[in-house]
């Protein structure tokens, strides 16, 4: 029996962390959240994502900070953590990418697209 992609996604915005939940619950998969990358390490702890969707404007402690925390730790070294931001300026892919990051979802979020996107950066069970 499989069980349903867990998706952890921090997001300054709540509106963007409603309408991500729907989509991605809708999808089949567990949605946990969070709104600022402080408590983040312990929240992958408790809920045990298979993938991160990481806003990278985050208040207090940016996304590439958290997504650094993240990757010095063994025990989340590995973990998906894909940049979820609006940052969409010609290099910032690769920044994120170089910064940490597996994958990149622009916002926007194409609502017909969006689980699908998330789903094709889960890493293979």
């Amino acid at each position: 029996m499989t069980t349903a992609p867990r998706v952890l996604v921090i997001d300054d915005s709540e509106l963007n962390i409603e309408i991500a939940t729907y989509l991605l619950a809708k999808a089949g998969m567990q949605v946990a959240s969070a709104l600022d990358g402080r408590g983040v390490p312990a929240q992958v702890a408790a809920f045990a994502p298979d993938i991160v969707l990481m806003d990278i404007q985050l208040p207090g402690l940016d996304g590439l900070a958290v997504t650094r925390q993240l990757r010095a730790n063994p025990a989340t070294r590995t973990l998906v953590i894909v940049a979820f931001t609006a940052y969409a300026m010609k290099g910032d892919r690769e920044m994120f990418l170089a910064g940490g990051c597996d994958g990149y979802i622009g916002k926007p979020i194409d609502v017909a697209t969006f689980a699908d996107e998330v789903r094709a950066l889960l890493p293979r069970r």
